[in-house]
């Protein structure tokens, strides 16, 4: 892997998990410690993180977590229409599980005053969301705290979906591509994604066209993982013929 690439991961996984350790991406990525030490100087040197014993955590994520703000909001007007959109298909009397990120945060935006619902997520900004509404049943899921995207994660998240089962999972993804299939910047995160999936009748997988076609560092697995894809219409006629190849039923915004 380049240089830059890596740090390019690096970094990505920083806003994911708001800090690294150095000896955790020397054995992802592996390199020598030196070398990761090398990177994240270079990640300070232009303002971006802080280096501190043993790894680095991202700058500002003290305030985002104050200001209970998500850290990644490119393409909301495209996530805002998915979120309604995917709303369409929760009904009164169902069981759900909402993944974390901000997309699936627009989607609880979008049915805040819905009935008769449950919501199983691993969102705490989810659960502040909806929890104002009685008519709407939350429940959070326990594990270690991500703050920059205010989540839980890790094997104590993951095993919350033991013996759970609900009607309809809407998932979140940070890459989508033929060769990798879903992909995110988290490994902490793959557990907690495979658990919900083993959970749920139906996986909608909510994503925005700039998400197909690009691979982050962690494979959760093949397409066939999930049953609906929800994203925009700039999604390209070679990608929508993928999709098709794989039975994945695609609704447009």
């Amino acid at each position: 892997m380049l240089a830059q690439t890596r740090k390019d991961k690096i970094l990505e996984m920083l806003k994911e998990d708001g800090s690294v350790k150095v000896a955790g991406l020397s054995k992802i990525f592996k390199v020598s410690e030196v070398t990761i030490r090398q990177d994240l100087e270079k990640l300070e040197q232009e303002g971006i993180v802080t280096r501190e014993h043993g790894g680095a955590f991202l700058n500002g994520i003290g305030m985002q977590v104050q200001n209970f703000a998500l850290s990644n909001l490119v393409n909301m007007d495209k996530k805002e229409r998915i979120g309604k959109k995917a709303a369409d298909f929760i009904d009164s009397g169902d069981t759900i599980i909402l993944d974390s990120g901000t997309t699936t945060t627009e989607i609880a935006k979008a049915i805040v005053n819905k009935r008769n619902i449950t919501v199983v997520t691993n969102a705490i900004n989810i659960v502040m969301l909806l929890g104002s509404n009685p008519a709407i049943n939350v429940i959070l899921t326990g594990g270690e705290f991500k703050p920059p995207t205010l989540s839980l994660t890790g094997q104590k998240a993951a095993d919350f979906f033991s013996g759970l089962h609900v009607d309809k999972l809407f998932l979140a993804t940070a890459g989508i591509s033929l060769k990798s299939g879903l992909t995110y910047p988290s490994l902490s995160d793959i557990a907690v994604k495979k658990a919900m999936i083993e959970a749920a009748d139906k996986v909608y997988l909510v994503a925005d066209s700039t998400k197909v076609g690009k691979s982050s560092l962690a494979s959760l697995g093949a397409l066939s993982l999930i049953h609906y894809l929800i994203t925009d219409s700039e999604i390209s006629e070679k990608d929508k013929e993928i999709f098709k190849e794989h039975e994945i039923d695609f609704i447009i915004t």
